[in-house]
């Protein structure tokens, strides 16, 4: 009998993990061939999440915990859990009831037919309109800079199958951009359409800095176009600059006595070039972060407890860090 792992990264969702938990275990009951684990990371929740989900894991052995020992944010963390699933095949689906969780019987169904990954693409959304026009806009955006075919209004959710799990480990990346990974890997895969219900109970915990973050991690990890607009626009910016000094030069020949610049041109010049200046800063400033990222080695998180694990916590492969636990949880 095959093992499936479901990983759920939650964050002051004290509302809604019963829920999920009885959700997902109604689902795999209804397969009836399958063996589960439900991994529930949490990420430093202030509220009563912990005290929850150890509540649902002393009733059932398949419910397992990690408890962070801070919040690692919402890339590390969903990535630490993935690292230490067993299953046969690993579903990610998030706390907030937005990914439902009768999908995953689909999901299933999907990876019997012989698909390495399927993937829950969202059709519609219960989100404000204007949000999610904005991430339309910005999956097309991704896919149109991208030297790869990514796929839009995928959020992560979806089934992997143990050697695409295993892919993803080998990239050994620290601050991964999991949707990204999936299109590189580019296995034969099946796309399932769903929509997407709003969030019923508390509320989102990303703000514009950390959309502003993974929005950034998805571009620039898939594509060197910014960089080469920088370029381009310094050539562009170069020949204004060459075309316009000889229309004022020749416009002075010509008109020698009465054509007067005025401090005007030359003020909005210099602004016009440091604006370009700043931005092309600041995006070789996100290339060099993710490169001062990539190369410091740290762990995805780092363990305060957890809950009815048989093995010890797996650190990422090349990393010379451990992910530390306190031994009376182990």
């Amino acid at each position: 009998m095959k093992t499936i792992s479901i990983i759920t990264p939650c964050y002051n969702e004290e509302d809604n993990v019963v829920e999920l938990y009885t959700r997902v275990r109604a689902v795999i009951a209804s397969l009836g061939r399958y063996k589960y684990e439900h991994i529930f990371i949490d990420n430093a929740s202030e509220d009563s999440t912990v005290a929850v989900l150890k509540g649902l894991a002393a009733a059932d052995p398949n419910v397992k915990i990690i408890v962070n020992a801070r919040n690692f944010g919402h890339v590390r963390s969903p990535m630490h859990a993935f690292w230490q699933a067993q299953g046969d095949a690993v579903i990610g689906i998030v706390a907030d009831m937005q990914d439902p969780p009768e999908m995953i019987a689909d999901l299933v169904e999907g990876w019997e037919e012989g698909y390495s990954m399927v993937l829950a693409i969202k059709r519609t959304s219960g989100e404000h309109p204007l949000m999610f026009w904005a991430r339309k806009r910005y999956y097309a955006l991704v896919n149109r800079l991208s030297s790869i075919e990514t796929f839009e209004n995928f959020t992560g959710y979806g089934l992997y199958d143990r050697r695409v799990v295993d892919l993803v480990k080998s990239f050994a990346d620290p601050y991964p951009y999991f949707r990204g990974m999936i299109a590189e890997i580019g296995l034969p895969h099946k796309k399932i359409y769903y929509d997407q219900p709003g969030r019923k109970r508390g509320i989102t915990k990303n703000n514009f800095y950390t959309l502003y973050d993974y929005g950034m991690l998805g571009i620039i990890n898939h594509s060197k176009v910014p960089l080469r607009l920088m370029t381009f626009t310094g050539f562009a910016g170069a020949l204004l600059s060459f075309l316009t000094g000889m229309t004022y030069l020749v416009y002075k020949i010509l008109f020698w006595r009465s054509f007067s610049v005025g401090i005007a041109p030359v003020v909005i010049g210099m602004f016009f070039v440091s604006s370009i200046l700043l931005v092309s800063m600041g995006v070789m400033g996100e290339y060099i972060g993710a490169i001062h990222t990539q190369i410091q080695h740290r762990p995805f998180a780092v363990e305060r407890e957890r809950v009815n694990f048989e093995f010890p916590p797996q650190p990422p492969l090349g990393s010379s860090n451990i992910t530390l636990v306190s031994k009376e949880h182990r």
